[in-house]
Parts: structure tokens; C-alpha cells; sequence
């Protein structure tokens, strides 16, 4: 055997559609016996012999019997992660507390909707508590606005905290908790430049070059600050002037770092800012305060004060995890446990606050609950309902796996839960539609009451007009052929008579002749047509179909990607149609509907025209979730 012979046969054996390919006849791979009973003749004895022969040799044998094992302990593994089997470490029933600590600095998005929907369910799972803390620690960033926006979308996730509370409760605290690190050795004041950057070699991270402050460049070296040997004294002697404003005229540079390391592997670690200067009005404590915590070391601390008992926290924060033990461990508070989960990341999609509110600004879309966006708004303005979105968080539970999901999962499961309440309507694109005379057809228009569900009764029921003049859309008129039967839905089957077309060549259909044939077999149609007949008490309404492309054109942006290079140039498209009159009977608090051979839609209100306005919603599929750009 030649390493050639090894690589081919791992090649094949590890994919099932190499295997399905091979067109093995006999059953020796193991595990495989499924796909290789899908083949029908063998065509490949050569290379079947091959594989025989290797098969029955015991290196082959036991390393096909290890990739066996290491797939099931695979399987097992995602199966025990995403389905919370494990629970959370040290937990007594009763006692449980979690919390969501959101900045007020933008609106949630589908990322915070998983946090706060697994620290929830933690909290109802052990009976416990979950508090809703808002982490108000930079007020050049935080606005009333986004309190208000923030706990109105926990609302909408049917999220309820047992208490809101702020960070900034506990200013107070926080500020004698760092003056008692000054006093223990653990904390000192320091004027290394944080913003500047400085001169330094290529041994920085590339994307770093030329970028680096000079804080940075230290941490990153490990070179320890002029100011680390500083006196306790001197030390709280700076730190009493940051807090009474007294060192604005040196630009606000002086803050107070943690005395933890300077060269440890682990650069979280290597002495990190716990306090800034920041003179800017404070959205709740207004100017009393001039220096502020940073969350790092905030969030340990008031977890501890608040009496939490886990913090969930995404494993991006899995290299400060030390640190948030640290603080507790330094201040000599009570401690907390931490459990990680994956951040959630989905292709063509920017979860950044900064740049999305940088879409905002510029006016890529019309506002943070724009149906483009991953915020918890957007999104549900776009369809996606709280069940839908609750069922996927859970199925990923605790999951430490990093991956960029694709949207079609979750808008499948959407499908689910809105099919079968969803009430049915009728939508006729109104560029070049194309009235149709029925022969045989009612002398006067008359009326029909129908299911809006034919498989759920309790949606209610809908109002139809029969007429012998109907109006189909163009692309179903142009597929008509003379004398073909075709199904009218909710009324019977017709016979193509007569088809007029335009005169200038283009192949448009002008109007279409056919006779009704109720004794028609709608079963041995091909064709199910959708169509409108305009009511006299109440006319048929115009009315605006919206669809969206992904505002990105790159699946994935990288850290040294500008976001600007990827902007997607046209994100919405809107056609013209006329609807069946019972669309004027959706309400906003039930606004998901199905147009019938179109698709679900999303009721959104009146537009700038009057016009009632329809966003469609993906059902999962590959075609409706592709990027149109």
C-alpha cells in the first residue's frame, strides 16, 4: 500500500455521495449500507476490487471503526449541547438568577433575542429570577430612546424580567469598590495614551499596523506602564481628580487600570481599564458623575451585588472570563458562575450596532425597524413570528460550535407556525393583467362565502364575486394554449376558446375567451389559476408587494473588510397588484397572510400613496432567500 492508496480510500469512505457514486454492490463498508442500496448496477469493478481488498486489511478495519465512533460521539455531542441535558453547573432549583444586561446604545437584535430568550428560559427552567439590567456605563453612547425601544422589544419577545434595573444604581458602589483596589495594591492610575496611534514594528497583529495606541502597543508586548510602580497615594490623588472633573485640560487621557499582569498569555488580562473620564451628561445621573466604570468591570461586580447566580455571557468573552473572576476574587465579593454560549452569526447580515446605525444615517433603509434588519423589529416587521423565533433559539441552546447559519432554517420553521392559521387571499399583478370573458359564466356578478382556510375552519370566512369578465395576470395568460382545461381555484374548470394578442410584437396577451366546464375534473388540470372579479359593493383594492434583498453582498464580512465595499445597491422591490376587497379586513395585531400562489406576506399599513402595503415573508427556500444582488 502507497500513502496515495490510504488517501483515496479516507477520501471516499468519509462522503456518503462518493460512496452513492462508487456504486459498491457488496455491503462491506460499514455504516454505509443505506446509500450504497441506492445503486442500481456497478460499474466500477476495478475499483471496487480495490476497495475490497483494502477493506480487509486491519489498519483500513480500524480506522473506519474509529471514524464511526468519532461521528457518534459527534452526533451526541450537538444533540446534548443544544438540548440543555447538562443544565447549568451548581444550580439549586428555586435559587436560579440570570440576567440580560443590554447597553442602551440601539435596538436588540436577533443576537440579543437569543441571550435573553436562553437566560429566560434558565430562569423559568430552575423557577429562579431573570433581571433586565441596563449596562448604562457610557453616556457619549446611550439615549433614553433606546431604554424605551429596548424593553418595548423584550415585550415582543414575550420576555418579562422580574426587575429593571441600571448599572448606574450603583455608581456609587462601583466607585468605592475602585478605590478600594487603589488601596489594596490591585488598581492604579495611569496616562499612557489610549487613542493616538504610535509608531511600531510589523510583530503587531497585521491588521493592526499603524493603528496601535500606545496603551495597546504595551499590553500587547507586555511592557508595563510608567505609571504601574505609582504610590497608593499618588495613585488616589489622581483618581480624586478624574472624579471631580479636575483633569479635562490634560484631555481626559488619565484613567485607572487593574494591577492583574503585564506579560500574561492571556492579554485580557494584562492590566485592563476599569474606570474613564467622560464628561458627557449622563441620560439618568446627569453631570454628578466624571469618571465611569468600564463594563468589564462593572458587570462582575453588580452581578455579585445583585445576587445573580449565573451570567450568560457568548464564548467572544471567553479569554475575559479570568478577568470577570478576578474582580470579584480582588474586591473579596461573592462569586459567580459563568456559562457560554456561541454568539449567533447568519450569513449577509451585520449584527454591529455601530454600523448598523451607520445604515441608519445614511439612509440605506428607512429606520431600525426596517424589514432588512436583524433587529428583533425588523424582523418580526417582516414576518417572523415570536414562536418561530423562540423554537430556534432553544434547538440551539448552549451550543459552543461558531457558525454562520443560513436564514432558511429559521424562516421554515416560521412557515410552520404561520401555515396553518394563515387566512388565504387572492393578489393579481396589475402591470399588463388580462381580463378574460367567461362564456357559460353568470349573467350577473353573485357572491360566494368561503373558508379564508379551507384546512382551518376557525380563521373565518371571506366574501368571493363571480362575474363572467375576470382578470388573470399576464404570465398565466401567455401559458394558456387554445382548447387546454385549465382550473379557475374556487370555482371549476374552463376552456381555453380565443386569445387576442398585442399588436407590436411583444408576445403580450390582450384578452383570453373561455367556457366555463363546471363538470370539469380539477384534478387532471395542470394549470390552477388565481383570479379576481371586481365586486360592486366593494371593488377589488390596489394595493404594494414588497420583497427584500440582504444589505450586504458578502456572506461574511472580515475584520479588515469595509462594510461600505459590500453595500447592496438595490435592497427592495415593490410591484403594483390588485387584491381581493377581503384584504381590507386585516388588522395590524393579525397581519400575516398568505396571496395564494405568490407566497406569505406580512400586512405593514398604508404606504405614502394610500396604498395598503404587503411585505413578503421567506418561507425557507432556497430560491426566496437567495441574494438577488
Amino acid at each position: 500500500m502507497s500513502e496515495a492508496d490510504y488517501v483515496v480510500w479516507g477520501c471516499i469512505k468519509g462522503q456518503r455521495r462518493a460512496l452513492g457514486f462508487v456504486n459498491r454492490s457488496s455491503q462491506v463498508c460499514l455504516g454505509h449500507s443505506k446509500a450504497l442500496g441506492l445503486i442500481r448496477h456497478n460499474r466500477f469493478v476495478h475499483l471496487t476490487r480495490w476497495l475490497d481488498h483494502l477493506d480487509s486489511l486491519d489498519p483500513f478495519q480500524r480506522a473506519m471503526a474509529i471514524l464511526i465512533s468519532a461521528k457518534a460521539n459527534t452526533t451526541r455531542a450537538k444533540k446534548t449541547a443544544a438540548g440543555f441535558s447538562l443544565g447549568l453547573p451548581n444550580a439549586t432549583l428555586g435559587e436560579v438568577v440570570t440576567r440580560f444586561p443590554p447597553e442602551p446604545s440601539g435596538y436588540l437584535h436577533i443576537g440579543h433575542a437569543k441571550a435573553v430568550m436562553l437566560n429566560q428560559y434558565f430562569a423559568r427552567m430552575y423557577e429562579g429570577k431573570l433581571l433586565i439590567r441596563f449596562d448604562d456605563t457610557n453616556p457619549s453612547k446611550e439615549k433614553v430612546e433606546f431604554e424605551e425601544t429596548i424593553l418595548e422589544d423584550l415585550r415582543l419577545l414575550n420576555a418579562v424580567g422580574d426587575s429593571v434595573t441600571h448599572t448606574s444604581d450603583y455608581f456609587g458602589q462601583l466607585h468605592d469598590y475602585a478605590i478600594q483596589l487603589i488601596h489594596s495594591g490591585k488598581a492604579y492610575a495611569d496616562d499612557t495614551d489610549s487613542t493616538m496611534p504610535v509608531e511600531h514594528d510589523c510583530s503587531c497583529p497585521p491588521k493592526s499596523h499603524g493603528k496601535l495606541s500606545k496603551m495597546a502597543y504595551e499590553r500587547f508586548h507586555g511592557i508595563p506602564s510608567s505609571r504601574r510602580s505609582a504610590t497608593t497615594e499618588e495613585s488616589l490623588r489622581r483618581f480624586s481628580q478624574m472624579s471631580l472633573g479636575e483633569l479635562e485640560q490634560d484631555g481626559a487621557k488619565w484613567c485607572l487600570r487593574a494591577k492583574i499582569s503585564v506579560d500574561n498569555p492571556n492579554k485580557a488580562l494584562r492590566d485592563p481599564v476599569i474606570y474613564r473620564c467622560n464628561s458627557t451628561l449622563h441620560h439618568r445621573t446627569g453631570d454628578k458623575w466624571k469618571v465611569y466604570p468600564t463594563y468589564d468591570f462593572a458587570c462582575p461586580v453588580v452581578d455579585s451585588i445583585e445576587g445573580v447566580t449565573h451570567a450568560l455571557r457568548t464564548n467572544e468573552y471567553r479569554d475575559r472570563n479570568p478577568q470577570y473572576h478576578w474582580m470579584i476574587e480582588a474586591l473579596g465579593i461573592r462569586p459567580v458562575n459563568i456559562w457560554d454560549f456561541s454568539r449567533l452569526n447568519f450569513i449577509y447580515t451585520v449584527l454591529s450596532k455601530r454600523k448598523l446605525q451607520q445604515f441608519v444615517d445614511k439612509g440605506l433603509v428607512a429606520g431600525w425597524d426596517d424589514p432588512r434588519f436583524p433587529t428583533v423589529r425588523g424582523i418580526i416587521r417582516r414576518g417572523l413570528t415570536v414562536d418561530a423565533l423562540q423554537q430556534f433559539m432553544l434547538q440551539q441552546g448552549p451550543s459552543q460550535a461558531i457558525l454562520s447559519l443560513e436564514w432558511d432554517s429559521l424562516w421554515a420553521l416560521n412557515k410552520k407556525i404561520i401555515d396553518p392559521k394563515a387566512p388565504r387571499f387572492w393578489a393579481i399583478l396589475k402591470d399588463n393583467c388580462v381580463f378574460v370573458d367567461v362564456l357559460n359564466g353568470p349573467t350577473e356578478p353573485f357572491t360566494k362565502t368561503l373558508p379564508k382556510h379551507k384546512k382551518n375552519p376557525d380563521v373565518g370566512t371571506k366574501v368571493t364575486t363571480y362575474s363572467n369578465r375576470i382578470v388573470v395576470e399576464q404570465v398565466d395568460a401567455a401559458a394558456f394554449e387554445l382548447g387546454e382545461e385549465i382550473t379557475l381555484m374556487d370555482w371549476g374548470n374552463a376552456i381555453v376558446r380565443d386569445k387576442k394578442f398585442a399588436e407590436d410584437g411583444s408576445g403580450s396577451v390582450l384578452s383570453v375567451t373561455v367556457d366555463l366546464h363546471l363538470e370539469g375534473d380539477f384534478k387532471a388540470t395542470k394549470k390552477k389559476i388565481t383570479w379576481l372579479a371586481p365586486a360592486l359593493d366593494r371593488p377589488s383594492v390596489e394595493v404594494t408587494l414588497l420583497d427584500y434583498d440582504y444589505i450586504i453582498t458578502k456572506k461574511k464580512l472580515e475584520d479588515g473588510d469595509n462594510w461600505e465595499d459590500f453595500i447592496t445597491p438595490n435592497t427592495e422591490f415593490r410591484e403594483e397588484a390588485i387584491a381581493d376587497a377581503n384584504v381590507l379586513d386585516v388588522q395590524a395585531e393579525d397581519r400575516i397572510m398568505q396571496f395564494e400562489r405568490k407566497g406569505y406576506y406580512s400586512y405593514d399599513g398604508r404606504g405614502s400613496d394610500g396604498r395598503l402595503e404587503f411585505i413578503r415573508i421567506p418561507d425557507g427556500r432556497a430560491a426566496s432567500l437567495a441574494s438577488k444582488a
